[in-house]
């Protein structure tokens, strides 16, 4: 088990959270406690899956986390596709989000399967 700081993929994850939370800073105050909130957990939510999956000691545990990460990166997407549509001025800010979250999920795959064979 190492520290979750040490992989490439959290420390990824963790830029990305910080991202939607300056996205979300530029939402009007009406979205607070509706999109703001429920795309700022879900992001934590990534990063947090995958630190709490390389705390786990067993393989399959470690995996269930590293699952349920990259299925909150898909509500990260749907909520990105949200904002897209509905504010226009963040449109591109929220496509390129959308994109380096679809590579994430793509790492994330790539972290399961590896550590499905190895560890």
């Amino acid at each position: 088990m190492s520290d979750f700081r040490d992989l490439e993929i959290w420390r990824e994850a963790h830029k990305l959270t910080i991202e939607i939370y300056k996205l979300t800073e530029k939402l009007p105050r009406s979205e607070l406690f509706v999109l703001t909130s429920q795309i700022r957990r879900a992001a934590l939510s990534v990063e947090s899956n995958i630190a709490e999956g390389e705390g786990r000691y067993h393989k399959a545990d470690r995996i269930k986390f590293f699952v349920d990460s990259r299925a909150s990166g898909k509500e990260v997407q749907t909520q990105l596709l949200v904002i897209k549509d509905l504010y226009k001025q963040l449109s591109r800010e929220s496509e390129t989000l959308f994109d380096r979250y679809e590579v994430l999920a793509r790492r994330i795959t790539s972290l399961i399967n590896y550590r499905r064979t190895n560890n």
